[in-house]
């Protein structure tokens, strides 16, 4: 059996969602210092759905297709929906993940979780 899924490949070679969100009311940024993988998110929220995301990530292949494919599960979806997102959810989306790469769809979920804290935070204020 291959290491990585079909779709972990496909992501990485074809992330989607890639780049700058300029008009983001939510941004959040994670990183690991162990792998050093760096994941910034940007969401675009209107009427607590999110209308557009857009990601930037410094790190492996899993990584990548982590936050490809953890965009593509909350795009159009409502907030309260995007926040019951877990990294297990990404993983299985990806059809799996090698154990020693678990932690890529974590940073994924937390990135998720942290832009759309910033959200919220700049709604209050």
């Amino acid at each position: 059996m291959a290491l990585y899924s079909e779709k972990v490949m496909d992501h990485f070679r074809n992330p989607r969602n890639v780049g700058v969100l300029e008009d983001a009311n939510g941004i959040g940024e994670v990183g690991n210092a162990k792998c050093g993988d760096i994941m910034k998110m940007y969401l675009k929220i209107e009427d607590d759905i999110i209308q557009d995301v857009k990601f930037e990530t410094f790190g492996c292949g899993s990584a990548i297709a982590s936050s490809s494919m953890a965009t593509e599960l909350i795009k159009g979806k409502p907030v309260s929906e995007a926040m019951q997102l877990t990294n297990k959810a990404v993983a299985e989306a990806l059809d799996g993940l090698p154990a020693h790469k678990i932690h890529c769809s974590v940073l994924a979920e937390e990135a998720i979780r942290s832009a759309l804290e910033d959200y919220h935070k700049r709604m209050d204020s």
